[in-house]
């Protein structure tokens, strides 16, 4: 049965073919034809089920009023942003540098292996902070220094200033944590520089996934920084790079590690590995791992404390954000990214024990409320306004069932607090007693789909100008963009 046609890639040339998305017994595949290395069929979900779920998170978004780039050959070989992207940026990333102080096997970004090194300037940087900022009508609240490794850069702490200077309100770098193990003062001065979170490679709990990842037992070398990060009180969200065989089977050991942690760890962002270069066909299918797979690995290693229904569409949050620019009045950040690109829950730890958000609040209730109330806001003008917020006030909190709830958090105080008074200190309560548990399923050759590229919500700003969304950047046009702007060739 044929669920929809859309546009992919050949995973040999990388030229842009016909593709239809299909089902197949309860697995949802892709399947495209290139007239010169054949044809391609892939494992898209493997649950067609959860795949039809998913489709309630279905939230379409206005893109921006002000792309980079123009139409011309179509997605996704306009990017910049192009008039057709459907969502606004985020999560900005800026690749600070390509050197690195590993040769990771599974490093989408090919870093440290290249014969070139790419390293934009602080000025540059700031011009691609700037561009971010500039998009209209919402600018990019949030931004990622990535690589390669950007704890190598001798600027570091002065380009994470440089980002709250420009109006970033939210600040992060990805880093493997060995500048942050060896140097004790770093956590430190990055916390001061208003650094908010270290987004830490993390592969497991013991050292035989990072010798078939990372070709080296850096695993204490994680422990070291998540020390000096908790000396600094610097909040970490770990990202573990799962691949099937190697480490999936560490899936609810490293959130049994996040929870014991929970002083320090804010979250886990499970990362199916995304397949780069001329990966074999049958080695693809043997390595890959869904969303799907992965909610049913997080059911079976957490003896059900977390199921698969626990969780949703990273895009389900869609109505909080659609409730706050209807009290507002202004465009605010929204998640309308595609609905099959991640899912994720937030668990409370309470001793020790994991909850699930989703086994104590009503959240289809919940969002309903949200997007009634919104509506409500809209048609009603200002005296309607005051009357919806003060109902929604009093309905939200009754979607919790306080009996099911950990004893150590006020779930509809902090409600009551967020949604009245818009108190971001209570929302801070919120996100210091729970985890987020999440996975994002980046796309490759394999499995690409212009569908949801145009959908993306985190983009890449490069020194050309352009904003590109992170898919594409990683499948067609890092290489060239490093090269463009190469500092020199090795």
């Amino acid at each position: 049965m044929v669920i929809k046609k859309t546009k992919s890639l050949c995973p040999e040339c990388l030229k842009v073919v016909e593709a239809e998305v299909y089902k197949n017994d309860n697995k949802v595949m892709i399947k495209k034809e290139c007239s010169e290395h054949g044809e391609f069929n892939n494992v898209y979900w493997s649950d067609y089920e959860l795949y039809e779920l998913a489709q309630d998170s279905n939230f379409m978004g206005e893109g921006i009023e002000n792309p980079q780039t123009p139409l011309d050959k179509g997605c996704p070989q306009d990017c910049g942003l192009c008039p057709n992207h459907q969502s606004h940026t985020i999560l900005g990333l800026i690749d600070v540098t390509n050197r690195c102080n590993m040769q990771c096997p599974v490093c989408f970004a090919n870093a440290a292996v290249s014969k070139y090194i790419y390293e934009p300037s602080y000025e540059e940087i700031r011009q691609m902070l700037k561009n971010l900022r500039g998009n209209e009508p919402v600018s990019a609240p949030a931004i990622q220094y990535a690589g390669g490794e950007p704890t190598i850069r001798k600027d570091i702490v002065d380009l994470i200033k440089l980002a709250k200077e420009e109006g970033f309100s939210h600040t992060q770098i990805a880093t493997n944590g060995i500048k942050l193990a060896k140097n004790p003062d770093l956590a430190k001065e990055l916390k001061e520089a208003g650094l908010n979170t270290v987004y830490l490679q993390f592969d497991g709990i013991t050292e035989e996934p990072y010798l078939k990842i990372r070709n080296r037992n850096v695993f204490p070398i994680k422990l070291e920084a998540i020390e000096n990060c908790r000396k600094a009180n610097l909040g970490i969200v770990l990202v573990p790079t799962i691949v099937r065989g190697v480490n999936d089977n560490q899936i609810g050991d490293i959130i049994r590690f996040a929870a014991d942690n929970i002083d320090i760890i804010r979250g886990v962002n499970f990362q199916p590995v995304s397949f780069a270069g001329r990966t074999p066909a049958d080695e693809v299918e043997k390595q890959r791992i869904t969303i799907p797979d992965f909610e049913h690995m997080v059911e079976e290693q957490t003896d059900s404390k977390i199921k698969v229904d626990d969780f949703h569409p990273a895009s389900s949050v869609f109505p909080i954000s659609e409730f706050i620019e209807a009290i507002e009045g202004e465009p605010q950040v929204t998640f309308t990214c595609h609905h099959h690109c991640g899912a994720a829950t937030y668990v409370f730890i309470d001793d020790g024990d994991i909850t699930p958000v989703t086994q104590f609040i009503d959240v289809e209730r919940f969002f309903d409320l949200l997007t009634k109330s919104a509506d409500d806001i809209k048609d009603g003008g200002l005296t309607g306004k005051a009357k919806t917020i003060a109902r929604a006030t009093v309905e939200l909190p009754r979607t919790v069932d306080r009996s099911k709830a950990p004893d150590s958090i006020d779930i509809k105080n902090i409600l009551f607090k967020v949604f009245k008074e818009r108190s971001y200190s209570a929302l801070g309560d919120f996100h210091h007693k729970s985890l987020l548990i999440a996975c994002m399923h980046f796309m490759d050759p394999w499995n690409f789909d212009t569908g949801r590229v145009e959908r993306c919500v985190i983009h890449y700003a490069v020194p050309d100008g352009r904003i590109i969304p992170f898919c594409t950047m990683n499948t067609l046009y890092r290489e060239q963009v490093e090269k463009k702007h190469a500092k020199f060739f090795k």
